[in-house]
């Protein structure tokens, strides 16, 4: 009989332990922002597959966008025989990028593989070779994109030494102490002591921190970045992989600040649950590596393509930019009552632009000390209430919310209350 139980234990034996999983439930079907799994149990999902589902579990329009792609072809590999609905897809990118001036878009499958590009196509540019990153933040777990990502555990832990050429910078986080005038200070110090501004070829940020704790870099930060990249020939990369395809109240995050970057990664929410990525950058810069020198067997599946044209239709015809909004304003909302409660773990610093809304739990009502431990209370019992949840963050204590935007009024007060439930069990 085949069961979690069951599932569970053929798990363990056949995939390697390298591969987290956050819980041993095994999922059986799914539709819009709910999932059952094979025992039968029914979920509230509020975490998206990680920011994948911003259109939700097999919208109507992306599956039968795919199935209409699958009586075509699936594969003919963009550098052999190309397609349409890459071009398409390409055309409809380049007319939302985050920028003024002629854009281009190249699509790959990992969100990993975006940034690994945009990295490429920045040194090929810029003809320099240096990196900018930020502690915190998170870009993959290629070999590239773990020497960008802030984190050692568990993303660098057992794999270095990593690719040179890359310096971290501290990322603002106002409960924990840094702003951006520290920010800029070390920016300083690292021109001056480890790579001159002539060989930094791009910086690279995330407009909200994912993995770092949901941490909105501020628009003070973004217009220093801004200005010194223009001073020093240096590209600025806009992350947008978790928080692009309307989670954050705009088409993309970096919208929000008035800053325009030079490349987009994009990735995640953009083809609904198929594998996709991609680059968006000012055409120039992106004609800068040779024929030949960008692409991949799998890059840009036709299949892919299909339903991200689909998600595109749908953020646009469902008014998601807009609905991402108001449920934002709605889940802080409920997140403020609820954290004056006396009865459940301690809360603090709700925050987020959009719909990509997190928390932090911390021992005590009022400070910032943060609290893994009952964190992770919260995400279990969340879990036997009926809610898929998620943490994340350096310190592991910050709670991210990423219902899909199509969820239903009565669906997300179901889960919220799930969560309030959840974080007064926590507490007992």
């Amino acid at each position: 009989m085949t069961n979690n139980s069951s599932l569970q234990a053929r798990r363990v034996a056949a995939v390697p332990r390298g591969v987290g999983t956050a819980y041993p439930v095994f999922a059986s079907r799914a539709e819009g922002s709910e999932l059952w799994d094979v025992d039968g149990n029914r979920y509230i999902d509020f975490a998206g597959g990680i920011a994948v589902l911003n259109t939700g579990h097999r919208h109507p329009k992306v599956i039968a966008a795919v199935r209409e792609q699958l009586d075509n072809y699936t594969h003919t590999a963009f550098q052999i025989v190309p397609y349409e609905p890459y071009i398409a897809l390409c055309e409809r990118l380049n007319a939302l990028a985050p920028f003024s001036g002629e854009a281009k878009t190249i699509l790959f499958s990992t969100g990993a593989e975006a940034v690994e590009n945009a990295v490429k196509i920045a040194r090929a540019a810029t003809g320099r070779p240096g990196i900018i990153a930020f502690g915190g933040g998170f870009h993959g777990r290629t070999m590239m994109t773990m020497a960008l990502t802030g984190k050692v555990a568990p993303y660098k832990k057992k794999f270095g030494p990593m690719p040179g050429g890359v310096y971290h910078l501290p990322f603002p986080i106002p409960q924990d102490g840094v702003i951006v005038a520290d920010t800029m200070r070390a920016l300083d110090l690292l021109f001056r002591a480890d790579i001159e501004p002539a060989h930094v070829a791009a910086i690279i940020i995330e407009p909200v921190q994912g993995e770092g704790g949901f941490h909105p870099a501020p628009t003070e930060l973004l217009q220093a970045l801004r200005k010194v990249c223009d001073e020093h020939g240096i590209l600025l990369i806009a992350d947008e992989i978790q928080t692009g395809f309307a989670r954050t109240g705009k088409m993309f995050c970096i919208e929000n600040s008035g800053i325009e970057p030079d490349l987009v990664t994009i990735a995640k929410s953009l083809a609904g649950g198929f594998p996709l990525s991609g680059v968006i950058g000012r055409a120039a810069i992106m004609d800068g590596p040779e024929p030949g020198g960008l692409g991949g067997t799998y890059a840009g599946s036709p299949v892919a393509c299909a339903a991200a044209l689909a998600v595109l239709d749908v953020i646009a015809e469902e008014r998601l930019i807009d609905r991402a909004n108001v449920l934002g304003e709605r889940i802080k909302g409920e997140l403020s009552r609820i954290a004056q409660r006396n009865d459940t773990v301690p809360m603090a610093a709700i925050r987020g632009p959009g719909a990509m809304v997190a928390f932090d739990i911390v021992r005590d009502r009022g400070d910032a000390d943060p609290d893994a431990d009952a964190t992770k209370r919260v995400t279990q019992a969340a879990l036997a209430e009926g809610l898929v949840l998620l943490s994340c963050g350096v310190n592991a204590n910050t709670i991210r919310i990423l219902m899909p935007l199509t969820i239903s009024d009565a669906v997300l007060a179901e889960g919220m209350a799930k969560l309030e439930k959840a974080l007064v069990a926590a507490n007992a």
